[in-house]
């Protein structure tokens, strides 16, 4: 029986200086541990810097590697174009700086190619222990996640988390419902996912800040504020549909211990 098709998206703007090295732990942790066929998609974000250079260079030394470039930026549209443009079976993201530990990445693929849920998505939140960051980029994410929670009732732990993984066919139905081009992107799949029966499965993975970062973190929060707001009155006039199956009166998500 054939294996699976993973498709795994590291959307990127400006990052020559680890994505060489990145792209090399994520192929030698795969060739080690992993059991499906895979392909690995640099999605280029409008990078002004050599960082399209760099990932041509990986395109040509390894099989696994594709380039997709896009002349816009947005975290939201790379990972979006590349999953749409992607056939394999299991679609997921991680940040450049492989800030979650790569060996929870099975642990986020496995669910899905079983087909007991539909999304899968990395949580700092669940096991506080696991995380390393600092305090105010801990105080803003948790206050942001209970706010989600807060308005639209989820269960879903950690709504910002660079680490997930959706079910092609269900990627068929919800990205066309989801708008944001940035770093809202999968805060909105989330909560159209839990919100329309989606099942959803929840990973505490273990995780430690890049001191590196350069995600403008108040900017980002009004973006991601204002995102709310818009998904909360498309909610409000009903404007989001189920294309297929049958919407359950609530969507499980389960928490995973490790």
């Amino acid at each position: 029986m054939a294996l699976p098709l993973i498709n795994i998206v590291i959307p990127v703007h400006n990052e020559q200086h680890v994505l060489g090295a990145s792209i090399g732990k994520v192929i030698s942790f795969l060739a080690e541990h992993n059991q499906y066929e895979y392909e690995i998609i640099i999605a280029n974000n409008a990078s002004t810097d050599r960082t399209l250079e760099v990932a041509l260079r990986l395109e040509d030394r390894h099989r696994e590697v594709k380039v997709l470039h896009l002349e816009e930026k947005g975290r939201g549209r790379a990972v979006r174009k590349a999953w749409a443009q992607s056939k394999a079976a299991v679609l997921s993201y991680m940040d450049v700086d492989l800030s979650s530990h790569l060996p929870a990445f099975l642990d986020l693929i496995d669910p899905l190619v079983g087909g007991g849920y539909d999304l899968a998505a990395g949580s700092r939140l669940l096991r506080p222990e696991l995380t390393n960051r600092s305090l105010k980029r801990q105080i803003i994410s948790r206050g942001y996640n209970l706010l989600v929670r807060r308005i639209f009732n989820t269960r879903f732990s950690d709504a910002q988390c660079g680490f997930k993984a959706i079910a092609s066919a269900a990627a068929t139905e919800l990205l066309p419902l989801v708008e944001d081009n940035s770093w809202f992107m999968d805060t909105e799949l989330l909560l159209i996912a839990e919100k329309l029966g989606y099942r959803i499965f929840d990973l505490p993975v273990r995780w430690i800040e890049d001191p590196d970062s350069r995600v403008k973190i108040w900017r980002t929060a009004v973006e991601d504020i204002r995102g709310l707001i818009r998904v909360y009155r498309k909610f409000a006039r009903g404007e989001y549909r189920r294309n297929a199956g049958i919407l359950l009166p609530n969507s499980p998500v389960e928490k995973h211990a490790r």
